[in-house]
């Protein structure tokens, strides 16, 4: 299946998805293709609030305000493997049976699948700003995030 309708259907179907996902065998280079998904989707969802940053600071250029989310997105990136391996750990104290890879790829996986709200995020922070809705926003965000890494890490561990 394709990208785009493998993350439409982890919405639906988030343990099945992830179990085709794992079946495809270990391959480093897709795991990582699943983390520069979300990186590159993070970093477009951010340009609208940097853009209004901008303007509303008088700045004929958001180039300066973006940059410094580009590296810093890339230097996320050993983070979030040291969080996928700590929830590996997580899950191995409470009798889970999966690999580290599995960890990984449902990490991975995790952020690639909140990669478009989070450029809803981007757009509700570009266009309205800083309030309550970008706040329920984020708060939505963050609850499928968790919600979503959860159930691919539990399907992960079972071994």
């Amino acid at each position: 299946m394709a990208v785009t309708t493998d993350l439409v259907a982890t919405w639906a179907r988030p343990r099945q998805v992830l179990r085709q996902l794992l079946a495809r065998g270990q391959s480093e280079p897709f795991a990582l293709s699943l983390l520069l998904v979300f990186l590159i989707l993070a970093f477009i969802g951010q340009w609208p609030g940097a853009a209004r940053a901008a303007f509303l600071a008088g700045e004929p250029s958001a180039w300066p305000r973006i940059l410094p989310t580009a590296y810093g997105l890339l230097a996320a990136i050993p983070f979030l493997y040291g969080l996928a391996a700590l929830g590996h750990l997580a899950a191995r104290a409470m009798g889970g049976q999966g690999s580290w890879y599995g960890a990984r790829v449902a990490l991975f996986w995790a952020l690639a699948c909140v990669g478009p709200l989070i450029l809803l995020q981007g757009l509700v922070a570009g266009m309205i700003g800083p309030g309550p809705a970008l706040n329920a926003v984020r708060l939505i965000v963050g609850l499928a995030f968790l919600w979503l890494w959860a159930t691919l890490l539990h399907e992960a561990e079972r071994g």
